[in-house]
Protein backbone atom coordinates (compact mmCIF):
# COMPACT_ATOMS: atom_id res chain seq x y z
CA UNK A 1 0.00 0.00 0.00
CA UNK A 2 0.99 3.15 -0.70
CA UNK A 3 1.21 6.22 1.83
CA UNK A 4 -1.71 8.72 0.88
CA UNK A 5 -0.14 12.10 -0.44
CA UNK A 6 -1.54 14.14 3.38
CA UNK A 7 0.65 11.23 5.54
CA UNK A 8 3.75 11.27 2.79
CA UNK A 9 3.53 15.14 3.98
CA UNK A 10 3.36 14.72 7.59
CA UNK A 11 5.76 11.39 7.97
CA UNK A 12 8.60 13.68 6.03
CA UNK A 13 8.17 16.94 7.20
CA UNK A 14 8.67 15.44 10.89
CA UNK A 15 11.59 13.34 10.04
CA UNK A 16 13.15 16.07 7.54
CA UNK A 17 15.79 16.61 10.82
CA UNK A 18 15.86 12.82 11.87
CA UNK A 19 19.39 11.39 11.47
CA UNK A 20 17.89 7.88 13.39
CA UNK A 21 14.86 6.53 12.05
CA UNK A 22 13.33 4.76 14.55
CA UNK A 23 13.71 8.07 16.67
CA UNK A 24 11.89 9.71 14.23
CA UNK A 25 8.96 7.22 13.96
CA UNK A 26 8.70 7.21 17.83
CA UNK A 27 8.47 11.10 18.42
CA UNK A 28 5.94 10.68 15.44
CA UNK A 29 3.49 8.31 17.14
CA UNK A 30 3.57 10.03 20.56
CA UNK A 31 2.51 13.09 18.86
CA UNK A 32 -0.32 11.16 17.60
CA UNK A 33 -1.02 8.96 20.15
CA UNK A 34 -3.14 11.49 22.37
CA UNK A 35 -4.77 9.66 24.78
CA UNK A 36 -1.28 7.31 25.37
CA UNK A 37 -2.99 4.02 25.03
CA UNK A 38 -0.29 2.83 22.77
CA UNK A 39 -1.72 2.69 19.86
CA UNK A 40 -3.05 5.38 17.28
CA UNK A 41 -6.58 4.97 15.56
CA UNK A 42 -8.70 6.38 13.11
CA UNK A 43 -10.16 9.18 15.33
CA UNK A 44 -6.43 9.91 16.67
CA UNK A 45 -4.79 9.81 12.96
CA UNK A 46 -7.20 12.39 11.34
CA UNK A 47 -7.42 14.85 14.68
CA UNK A 48 -3.64 14.83 14.37
CA UNK A 49 -3.62 15.24 10.23
CA UNK A 50 -6.00 18.17 11.34
CA UNK A 51 -3.92 19.42 14.45
CA UNK A 52 -0.81 19.86 11.71
CA UNK A 53 -2.92 22.03 9.34
CA UNK A 54 -2.95 18.92 6.79
CA UNK A 55 -5.75 18.36 4.78
CA UNK A 56 -6.47 14.43 4.44
CA UNK A 57 -8.08 12.80 1.43
CA UNK A 58 -11.10 11.33 2.26
CA UNK A 59 -10.75 7.86 4.12
CA UNK A 60 -6.70 8.77 3.90
CA UNK A 61 -7.12 8.03 8.16
CA UNK A 62 -8.51 4.61 7.18
CA UNK A 63 -6.70 3.56 4.57
CA UNK A 64 -3.42 3.81 6.74
CA UNK A 65 -4.86 2.05 9.71
CA UNK A 66 -6.31 -0.95 7.73
CA UNK A 67 -2.62 -1.07 5.71
CA UNK A 68 -0.87 -1.75 9.18
CA UNK A 69 -3.16 -3.29 11.23
CA UNK A 70 -1.61 -6.91 12.04
CA UNK A 71 -3.68 -8.21 14.68
CA UNK A 72 -7.04 -6.44 13.12
CA UNK A 73 -7.72 -4.29 16.48
CA UNK A 74 -9.05 -1.52 14.23
CA UNK A 75 -5.48 0.60 15.73
CA UNK A 76 -1.96 0.56 15.12
CA UNK A 77 0.46 -0.18 18.10
CA UNK A 78 3.77 0.92 17.44
CA UNK A 79 5.80 -2.05 15.99
CA UNK A 80 2.83 -2.03 13.57
CA UNK A 81 3.25 1.93 12.82
CA UNK A 82 7.21 1.58 12.47
CA UNK A 83 7.05 -1.33 10.53
CA UNK A 84 4.55 0.11 8.03
CA UNK A 85 6.40 2.86 7.89
CA UNK A 86 9.67 0.90 6.75
CA UNK A 87 8.18 -0.73 4.33
CA UNK A 88 6.89 2.36 2.57
CA UNK A 89 10.74 4.03 2.85
CA UNK A 90 12.27 0.59 1.15
CA UNK A 91 9.33 1.21 -1.76
CA UNK A 92 10.49 5.22 -1.97
CA UNK A 93 14.14 3.90 -2.58
CA UNK A 94 13.15 1.26 -5.16
CA UNK A 95 11.48 4.37 -6.88
CA UNK A 96 14.89 6.43 -6.27
CA UNK A 97 16.86 3.80 -7.72
CA UNK A 98 15.25 3.03 -11.01
CA UNK A 99 15.16 6.71 -11.09
CA UNK A 100 19.18 7.25 -11.02
CA UNK A 101 20.19 5.78 -14.12
CA UNK A 102 23.81 6.08 -14.16
CA UNK A 103 23.88 4.91 -10.34
CA UNK A 104 25.69 8.42 -9.39
CA UNK A 105 23.19 8.71 -6.06
CA UNK A 106 21.82 11.79 -7.76
CA UNK A 107 18.79 12.23 -10.21
CA UNK A 108 19.03 14.92 -12.74
CA UNK A 109 16.88 16.55 -15.53
CA UNK A 110 18.08 14.18 -18.25
CA UNK A 111 17.22 11.28 -15.74
CA UNK A 112 13.56 12.14 -15.27
CA UNK A 113 12.75 13.08 -18.67
CA UNK A 114 14.66 9.28 -19.38
CA UNK A 115 12.53 7.73 -16.82
CA UNK A 116 9.00 9.15 -17.85
CA UNK A 117 10.01 8.26 -21.93
CA UNK A 118 10.62 4.51 -20.34
CA UNK A 119 6.79 4.73 -19.05
CA UNK A 120 5.88 6.25 -22.48
CA UNK A 121 5.79 10.03 -21.28
CA UNK A 122 7.74 12.69 -23.48
CA UNK A 123 8.41 15.53 -21.49
CA UNK A 124 10.12 18.94 -22.65
CA UNK A 125 13.28 20.02 -20.64
CA UNK A 126 11.79 23.14 -19.40
CA UNK A 127 8.67 20.84 -17.69
CA UNK A 128 11.45 18.32 -16.27
CA UNK A 129 13.16 21.61 -14.97
CA UNK A 130 9.82 22.43 -12.96
CA UNK A 131 9.86 18.99 -11.84
CA UNK A 132 13.60 18.92 -10.51
CA UNK A 133 13.05 22.37 -8.67
CA UNK A 134 9.63 21.72 -6.74
CA UNK A 135 12.09 18.99 -5.08
CA UNK A 136 15.71 20.28 -4.89
CA UNK A 137 16.06 22.23 -1.47
CA UNK A 138 20.15 23.01 -2.38
CA UNK A 139 19.40 24.77 -5.38
CA UNK A 140 21.88 22.22 -6.99
CA UNK A 141 19.43 21.35 -9.90
CA UNK A 142 20.18 18.08 -8.85
CA UNK A 143 18.14 15.64 -6.33
CA UNK A 144 19.74 13.13 -3.61
CA UNK A 145 18.28 10.42 -1.87
CA UNK A 146 17.85 12.64 1.54
CA UNK A 147 15.86 15.46 -0.79
CA UNK A 148 13.86 12.77 -2.71
CA UNK A 149 12.75 11.32 0.88
CA UNK A 150 12.17 14.48 2.54
CA UNK A 151 9.81 15.81 -0.08
CA UNK A 152 8.83 12.92 -2.12
CA UNK A 153 6.32 14.89 -3.69
CA UNK A 154 6.18 16.52 -6.99
CA UNK A 155 3.26 19.48 -8.14
CA UNK A 156 -0.14 18.19 -8.43
CA UNK A 157 0.05 18.16 -12.43
CA UNK A 158 3.78 17.01 -12.87
CA UNK A 159 3.50 14.02 -10.38
CA UNK A 160 5.63 11.61 -12.19
CA UNK A 161 3.66 8.74 -9.84
CA UNK A 162 0.46 10.32 -10.54
CA UNK A 163 0.36 10.53 -14.18
CA UNK A 164 2.25 7.27 -15.19
CA UNK A 165 -0.17 5.54 -12.47
CA UNK A 166 -3.34 7.24 -13.68
CA UNK A 167 -2.59 7.38 -17.58
CA UNK A 168 -0.50 4.50 -17.60
CA UNK A 169 -2.18 2.78 -21.19
CA UNK A 170 -3.95 -0.48 -20.20
CA UNK A 171 -5.29 -3.59 -21.95
CA UNK A 172 -7.84 -4.18 -19.30
CA UNK A 173 -10.21 -2.33 -20.97
CA UNK A 174 -11.40 -5.57 -23.23
CA UNK A 175 -13.50 -5.15 -26.50
CA UNK A 176 -12.86 -8.48 -28.01
CA UNK A 177 -10.22 -7.53 -30.00
CA UNK A 178 -6.59 -8.89 -28.80
CA UNK A 179 -4.50 -6.49 -30.95
CA UNK A 180 -2.80 -3.79 -27.98
CA UNK A 181 0.58 -3.20 -27.16
CA UNK A 182 0.82 -5.24 -23.65
CA UNK A 183 0.86 -3.31 -20.50
CA UNK A 184 3.76 -1.40 -19.06
CA UNK A 185 5.06 -2.30 -15.88
CA UNK A 186 7.47 -0.16 -13.46
CA UNK A 187 10.11 -1.91 -11.70
CA UNK A 188 8.44 -1.37 -8.73
CA UNK A 189 5.69 -3.05 -10.23
CA UNK A 190 7.41 -5.81 -11.07
CA UNK A 191 9.77 -6.43 -7.96
CA UNK A 192 6.69 -7.02 -5.76
CA UNK A 193 5.28 -9.42 -7.95
CA UNK A 194 1.75 -6.88 -8.47
CA UNK A 195 2.00 -7.14 -12.32
CA UNK A 196 0.78 -10.79 -12.40
CA UNK A 197 -1.96 -9.82 -10.01
CA UNK A 198 -2.87 -7.18 -12.76
CA UNK A 199 -2.61 -9.20 -15.36
CA UNK A 200 -4.98 -12.22 -14.23
CA UNK A 201 -7.23 -9.13 -12.91
CA UNK A 202 -7.44 -7.77 -16.39
CA UNK A 203 -8.03 -11.72 -17.79
CA UNK A 204 -10.88 -12.40 -15.35
CA UNK A 205 -12.01 -8.82 -16.77
CA UNK A 206 -11.66 -9.44 -20.30
CA UNK A 207 -13.54 -13.00 -19.54
CA UNK A 208 -16.65 -11.73 -17.84
CA UNK A 209 -16.59 -9.05 -20.74
CA UNK A 210 -16.56 -11.29 -23.57
CA UNK A 211 -19.52 -13.26 -21.91
CA UNK A 212 -21.34 -10.45 -21.51
CA UNK A 213 -21.36 -9.14 -25.47
CA UNK A 214 -20.49 -12.50 -26.68
CA UNK A 215 -24.21 -12.07 -28.82
CA UNK A 216 -23.24 -8.87 -30.60
CA UNK A 217 -20.04 -10.45 -31.10
CA UNK A 218 -21.59 -13.67 -32.73
CA UNK A 219 -23.97 -11.35 -34.97
CA UNK A 220 -20.36 -9.63 -35.87
CA UNK A 221 -18.68 -12.78 -36.90
CA UNK A 222 -22.38 -13.74 -38.88
CA UNK A 223 -22.77 -10.66 -40.54
CA UNK A 224 -18.85 -10.95 -41.61
CA UNK A 225 -19.61 -13.79 -42.99
CA UNK A 226 -22.77 -14.40 -44.40
CA UNK A 227 -23.53 -10.34 -45.35
CA UNK A 228 -23.69 -9.33 -48.63
CA UNK A 229 -25.57 -6.95 -51.33
CA UNK A 230 -27.96 -10.02 -52.60
CA UNK A 231 -28.06 -11.33 -48.92
CA UNK A 232 -28.75 -8.05 -46.14
CA UNK A 233 -28.36 -9.20 -42.93
CA UNK A 234 -30.02 -6.51 -40.65
CA UNK A 235 -29.78 -6.85 -36.46
CA UNK A 236 -32.98 -7.70 -35.78
CA UNK A 237 -33.20 -10.30 -38.93
CA UNK A 238 -30.27 -11.52 -37.86
CA UNK A 239 -30.66 -12.32 -34.00
CA UNK A 240 -34.42 -13.95 -35.30
CA UNK A 241 -32.00 -16.15 -37.39
CA UNK A 242 -29.66 -17.20 -34.76
CA UNK A 243 -32.78 -17.84 -32.02
CA UNK A 244 -34.87 -19.98 -34.21
CA UNK A 245 -31.73 -22.21 -35.29
CA UNK A 246 -30.21 -22.96 -31.84
CA UNK A 247 -31.98 -21.18 -29.24
CA UNK A 248 -31.45 -18.80 -26.95
CA UNK A 249 -27.92 -20.83 -25.68
CA UNK A 250 -26.32 -20.05 -29.99
CA UNK A 251 -26.07 -16.77 -29.09
CA UNK A 252 -23.43 -17.26 -26.84
CA UNK A 253 -21.49 -20.14 -29.65
CA UNK A 254 -17.79 -19.78 -29.54
CA UNK A 255 -17.29 -17.62 -26.67
CA UNK A 256 -15.90 -20.36 -24.38
CA UNK A 257 -13.19 -20.38 -26.65
CA UNK A 258 -12.37 -16.94 -27.03
CA UNK A 259 -12.72 -16.77 -22.92
CA UNK A 260 -9.97 -19.79 -23.12
CA UNK A 261 -7.80 -17.85 -25.18
CA UNK A 262 -7.22 -14.74 -23.05
CA UNK A 263 -4.90 -16.43 -20.48
CA UNK A 264 -2.47 -18.07 -22.69
CA UNK A 265 -2.29 -14.71 -24.60
CA UNK A 266 -1.58 -12.67 -22.18
CA UNK A 267 0.87 -14.19 -20.72
CA UNK A 268 2.65 -14.71 -23.85
CA UNK A 269 2.79 -11.39 -24.91
CA UNK A 270 3.61 -10.45 -21.78
CA UNK A 271 7.05 -12.26 -21.99
CA UNK A 272 7.65 -11.50 -25.47
CA UNK A 273 7.24 -7.82 -24.86
CA UNK A 274 10.02 -7.49 -22.00
CA UNK A 275 12.32 -9.87 -24.42
CA UNK A 276 11.97 -7.32 -27.41
CA UNK A 277 12.22 -4.52 -25.42
CA UNK A 278 15.70 -5.70 -24.36
CA UNK A 279 16.36 -6.68 -27.87
CA UNK A 280 15.44 -3.80 -29.79
CA UNK A 281 16.82 -0.95 -26.51
CA UNK A 282 19.83 0.87 -28.47
CA UNK A 283 21.13 1.87 -24.85
CA UNK A 284 20.48 -0.70 -22.17
CA UNK A 285 17.50 0.26 -19.88
CA UNK A 286 16.49 2.62 -21.84
CA UNK A 287 13.63 2.09 -24.31
CA UNK A 288 12.25 4.88 -27.11
CA UNK A 289 8.68 5.36 -28.21
CA UNK A 290 9.68 3.92 -31.42
CA UNK A 291 11.27 0.94 -30.21
CA UNK A 292 8.24 0.18 -27.53
CA UNK A 293 6.39 0.28 -30.36
CA UNK A 294 7.88 -2.33 -32.66
CA UNK A 295 8.39 -4.20 -29.35
CA UNK A 296 4.62 -4.20 -28.76
CA UNK A 297 3.88 -4.87 -32.55
CA UNK A 298 6.59 -7.86 -32.51
CA UNK A 299 4.86 -9.51 -29.13
CA UNK A 300 1.33 -9.51 -30.30
CA UNK A 301 2.37 -11.16 -33.54
CA UNK A 302 4.10 -13.64 -31.46
CA UNK A 303 1.29 -13.90 -28.64
CA UNK A 304 -0.99 -14.18 -31.73
CA UNK A 305 1.22 -17.08 -33.95
CA UNK A 306 1.07 -19.09 -30.91
CA UNK A 307 -2.51 -19.11 -29.90
CA UNK A 308 -3.99 -18.57 -33.96
CA UNK A 309 -5.51 -22.41 -33.91
CA UNK A 310 -7.63 -21.25 -31.45
CA UNK A 311 -8.62 -18.05 -33.20
CA UNK A 312 -9.62 -20.05 -36.22
CA UNK A 313 -11.49 -22.98 -33.63
CA UNK A 314 -13.20 -19.55 -32.43
CA UNK A 315 -14.74 -18.36 -36.07
CA UNK A 316 -15.32 -21.84 -36.89
CA UNK A 317 -17.68 -22.68 -33.16
CA UNK A 318 -19.20 -19.14 -33.73
CA UNK A 319 -20.79 -19.91 -36.89
CA UNK A 320 -21.27 -23.95 -36.25
CA UNK A 321 -24.84 -25.27 -36.89
CA UNK A 322 -26.72 -27.05 -34.02
CA UNK A 323 -25.43 -30.78 -33.75
CA UNK A 324 -22.40 -29.68 -36.38
CA UNK A 325 -19.62 -30.23 -33.11
CA UNK A 326 -20.08 -31.80 -30.31
CA UNK A 327 -17.57 -29.59 -28.50
CA UNK A 328 -14.56 -27.95 -29.07
CA UNK A 329 -12.27 -31.16 -29.55
CA UNK A 330 -14.80 -32.45 -32.11
CA UNK A 331 -14.88 -29.55 -33.63
CA UNK A 332 -10.56 -29.73 -33.90
CA UNK A 333 -10.75 -33.23 -35.06
CA UNK A 334 -13.28 -32.93 -37.86
CA UNK A 335 -11.35 -29.39 -39.02
CA UNK A 336 -8.02 -31.50 -39.13
CA UNK A 337 -9.41 -34.79 -40.68
CA UNK A 338 -11.30 -32.39 -43.58
CA UNK A 339 -8.22 -29.74 -44.07
CA UNK A 340 -5.46 -30.66 -42.81
CA UNK A 341 -3.06 -28.83 -40.31
CA UNK A 342 -2.85 -25.40 -42.63
CA UNK A 343 -6.89 -24.66 -42.33
CA UNK A 344 -5.44 -23.82 -38.70
CA UNK A 345 -3.75 -21.02 -39.91
CA UNK A 346 -6.20 -19.59 -42.49
CA UNK A 347 -6.63 -16.17 -42.54
CA UNK A 348 -3.20 -15.72 -40.55
CA UNK A 349 -1.44 -13.21 -42.82
CA UNK A 350 -4.48 -10.18 -42.47
CA UNK A 351 -4.28 -10.96 -38.97
CA UNK A 352 -0.78 -10.04 -38.71
CA UNK A 353 -0.87 -7.09 -40.61
CA UNK A 354 -3.64 -5.63 -38.48
CA UNK A 355 -1.84 -5.43 -35.48
CA UNK A 356 0.33 -2.47 -36.74
CA UNK A 357 -2.63 -0.20 -37.60
CA UNK A 358 -4.88 -1.28 -34.39
CA UNK A 359 -1.90 -0.65 -32.19
CA UNK A 360 -0.35 2.52 -34.24
CA UNK A 361 -3.55 4.22 -34.55
CA UNK A 362 -4.51 2.82 -30.80
CA UNK A 363 -1.56 4.17 -29.47
CA UNK A 364 -1.01 7.93 -31.40
CA UNK A 365 -5.05 8.87 -30.37
CA UNK A 366 -4.55 8.11 -26.71
CA UNK A 367 -1.34 9.53 -26.62
CA UNK A 368 -2.89 12.94 -28.33
CA UNK A 369 -5.96 12.98 -25.80
CA UNK A 370 -3.85 12.59 -22.88
CA UNK A 371 -1.18 15.32 -23.94
CA UNK A 372 -4.51 17.46 -24.74
CA UNK A 373 -6.13 16.85 -21.44
CA UNK A 374 -2.81 17.40 -19.67
CA UNK A 375 -1.71 20.55 -20.86
CA UNK A 376 -5.66 21.92 -21.09
CA UNK A 377 -7.36 20.61 -17.85
CA UNK A 378 -4.25 19.53 -15.61
CA UNK A 379 -4.89 22.66 -13.22
CA UNK A 380 -5.12 20.71 -9.69
CA UNK A 381 -4.27 17.30 -10.46
CA UNK A 382 -3.26 14.74 -12.84
CA UNK A 383 -5.77 12.58 -12.08
CA UNK A 384 -8.85 12.93 -15.02
CA UNK A 385 -10.95 10.49 -13.45
CA UNK A 386 -12.34 7.55 -14.56
CA UNK A 387 -14.86 8.86 -17.07
CA UNK A 388 -11.86 11.10 -18.98
CA UNK A 389 -9.72 8.11 -18.63
CA UNK A 390 -12.10 5.38 -19.87
CA UNK A 391 -13.52 8.39 -22.64
CA UNK A 392 -10.23 8.12 -24.20
CA UNK A 393 -9.41 4.24 -23.91
CA UNK A 394 -12.78 3.67 -26.08
CA UNK A 395 -12.53 6.33 -28.43
CA UNK A 396 -8.50 5.10 -29.32
CA UNK A 397 -9.58 1.67 -29.28
CA UNK A 398 -12.66 2.57 -31.96
CA UNK A 399 -10.09 4.29 -33.95
CA UNK A 400 -7.76 1.43 -33.84
CA UNK A 401 -10.44 -0.74 -34.84
CA UNK A 402 -11.96 0.95 -37.71
CA UNK A 403 -8.65 1.43 -39.53
CA UNK A 404 -7.87 -2.23 -38.87
CA UNK A 405 -11.59 -3.69 -39.71
CA UNK A 406 -11.18 -4.86 -43.18
CA UNK A 407 -8.75 -7.10 -42.58
CA UNK A 408 -10.35 -8.47 -39.53
CA UNK A 409 -13.03 -8.86 -41.74
CA UNK A 410 -10.61 -10.99 -44.37
CA UNK A 411 -9.55 -12.75 -41.79
CA UNK A 412 -12.81 -14.01 -40.86
CA UNK A 413 -13.59 -14.81 -44.12
CA UNK A 414 -10.72 -16.39 -44.47
CA UNK A 415 -11.24 -18.35 -41.10
CA UNK A 416 -14.47 -19.83 -42.58
CA UNK A 417 -14.15 -20.50 -46.15
CA UNK A 418 -14.62 -24.62 -45.84
CA UNK A 419 -17.57 -24.48 -43.44
CA UNK A 420 -19.31 -22.24 -46.00
CA UNK A 421 -21.61 -24.05 -48.23
CA UNK A 422 -20.47 -23.09 -51.61
CA UNK A 423 -17.29 -21.03 -50.85
CA UNK A 424 -14.56 -20.50 -52.78
CA UNK A 425 -11.13 -21.00 -51.47
CA UNK A 426 -9.47 -17.77 -52.15
CA UNK A 427 -6.34 -15.83 -50.94
CA UNK A 428 -6.39 -12.48 -49.32
CA UNK A 429 -5.53 -10.25 -52.09
CA UNK A 430 -8.40 -12.03 -54.86
CA UNK A 431 -10.71 -12.00 -51.80
CA UNK A 432 -10.35 -7.79 -51.11
CA UNK A 433 -10.75 -7.96 -55.15
CA UNK A 434 -13.82 -9.73 -55.55
CA UNK A 435 -15.56 -8.03 -52.38
CA UNK A 436 -14.50 -4.54 -53.63
CA UNK A 437 -15.59 -5.73 -57.37
CA UNK A 438 -19.29 -7.31 -56.53
CA UNK A 439 -19.99 -4.80 -52.73
CA UNK A 440 -17.79 -1.77 -53.11
CA UNK A 441 -15.50 -0.30 -50.70
CA UNK A 442 -17.67 -0.44 -47.70
CA UNK A 443 -18.18 -4.36 -48.15
CA UNK A 444 -15.02 -4.33 -45.73
CA UNK A 445 -16.88 -2.95 -43.53
CA UNK A 446 -20.05 -5.55 -42.90
CA UNK A 447 -20.55 -6.63 -39.30
CA UNK A 448 -19.06 -3.20 -38.15
CA UNK A 449 -22.39 -2.08 -36.62
CA UNK A 450 -22.64 -4.52 -33.96
CA UNK A 451 -18.92 -4.62 -33.08
CA UNK A 452 -19.38 -0.76 -32.41
CA UNK A 453 -22.38 -1.23 -30.26
CA UNK A 454 -20.48 -3.89 -27.85
CA UNK A 455 -17.56 -1.61 -27.44
CA UNK A 456 -19.02 0.71 -24.41
CA UNK A 457 -20.67 -2.34 -22.78
CA UNK A 458 -17.77 -4.10 -23.27
CA UNK A 459 -15.12 -1.30 -21.63
CA UNK A 460 -17.77 -0.63 -18.73
CA UNK A 461 -17.94 -4.37 -17.53
CA UNK A 462 -14.34 -4.91 -17.93
CA UNK A 463 -13.48 -2.09 -16.12
CA UNK A 464 -16.14 -2.80 -13.27
CA UNK A 465 -14.99 -6.37 -12.84
CA UNK A 466 -11.32 -5.01 -13.07
CA UNK A 467 -11.73 -2.79 -9.92
CA UNK A 468 -13.30 -5.42 -8.19
CA UNK A 469 -10.72 -8.05 -9.24
CA UNK A 470 -7.73 -5.70 -8.28
CA UNK A 471 -9.68 -4.50 -4.49
CA UNK A 472 -9.92 -8.99 -4.25
CA UNK A 473 -6.17 -9.27 -5.04
CA UNK A 474 -5.00 -6.43 -2.86
CA UNK A 475 -3.68 -4.16 -5.59
CA UNK A 476 -3.98 -0.73 -4.43
CA UNK A 477 -6.24 1.47 -6.16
Amino acid sequence: EQLPDSFEKLFFTDCRCADNASKAYEELFAKLDTNKDGKVDVSELKAGLDAMGIKAEKGAAQKIISSGDRNKDEGLDFSEFSKYLKEHEKKLQLTFKSLDKNKDGRIDITEIRQSLADLGLEISKEHAEKILQSIDVDGTMTVDWNEWREHFLFNPATNLQEIVRYWKHSTVLDIGDSLTIPDEFTEEEKTTGLWWKQLSAGAVAGAVSRTGTAPLDRMKVFMQVHASTTNKISLVSGFKQMLKEGGVASLWRGNGINVMKIAPETAIKFMAYEQYKKLLSSEPGKVKSHERFMAGSLAGATAQTAIYPMEVMKTRMTLRKTGQYSGMFDCAKKVLKNEGVKAFYKGYIPNILGIIPYAGIDLAVYESLKNFWLSHYAKDTANPGVLVLLGCGTISSTCGQLASYPLALIRTRMQAQASVEGSEQLPMNLMVKKIMKKEGFFGLYRGILPNFMKVIPAVSISYVVYEYMRSGLGIQK
